[in-house]
């Protein structure tokens, strides 16, 4: 990593490691909090909720649909083609491939009680802190944190609340659908409740401190 600094002093860190090691971190982070038993997170719990209903396609799969449609609502709402959104479905197709891989290995994992409350800690802090570093890496970051950015720039509204009101969406949308479709509601639990009112504030404190401490670069700013 380049080790010249802003004139902030800050240390300046390449946005393509910062972008994967995002990704790695969000990817796992979905997927432990899933496993904790405490519900999967806001952000993908409408994917998780298709691939309940169609179970013939995967989480991944699903996830990656979700997200194109995600970029495609940016667009109308831009009235303009963006190619860097284009970019950002690429990355959400890795994302969800890595759901999938998660997915494989998780359940070697203790599921004892105390294990479960860690995980749902861990999960919520490592996407907070994902989340984050995808807001500042200076590259095409995940379509379901690239959302409610953009839509925070295009609205003029704090990212805070426009976070946590798509969380709160995709909760209501994934109640509905696993509602509707199932008989009961699945995926939901306490920790996505949780996760969904809080989480916009969790990812403004983890981004305050990344900006204190650190800047990004990538060969998009140039």
């Amino acid at each position: 990593m380049n080790t010249q600094t802003t004139q902030k002093s800050l240390p300046i860190y390449r946005g393509e490691l910062a972008l994967l090691l995002a990704v790695a971190i969000n990817s796992f982070g979905v997927v432990l909090m899933l496993y904790s038993g405490t519900g999967i997170s806001a952000i993908s719990s409408v994917p998780y909720a298709f691939s309940c209903v169609f179970p013939k396609i995967s989480l991944g799969t699903w996830t990656y649909i979700f997200q194109g449609l995600l970029v495609l609502a940016l667009m109308i709402l831009r009235k303009k083609f963006v190619v860097q959104y284009l970019f950002s479905f690429v990355v959400g197709f890795v994302f969800g491939e890595l759901l999938d891989v998660h997915e494989l290995w998780i359940n070697v994992l203790p599921t004892a009680i105390g294990w479960r409350i860690f995980y749902f800690i861990a999960s919520y802090i490592l996407i907070c802190i994902g989340i984050a570093i995808s807001n500042r890496c200076k590259m095409p970051i995940v379509p379901t944190d690239l959302f409610p950015r953009e839509l925070s720039q295009i609205t003029s509204v704090a990212y805070p609340k426009i976070k946590i009101s798509f969380d709160v969406i995709c909760l209501i949308v994934t109640a509905a659908l696993t509602g509707f479709g199932l008989g009961h509601i699945k995926g939901l639990g306490i920790g996505t409740v949780v996760a969904a009112f809080t989480m916009g504030k969790g990812v403004g404190i983890a981004g305050n401190w990344l900006d204190k401490h650190m800047d990004f670069t990538s060969f998009l700013a140039k």
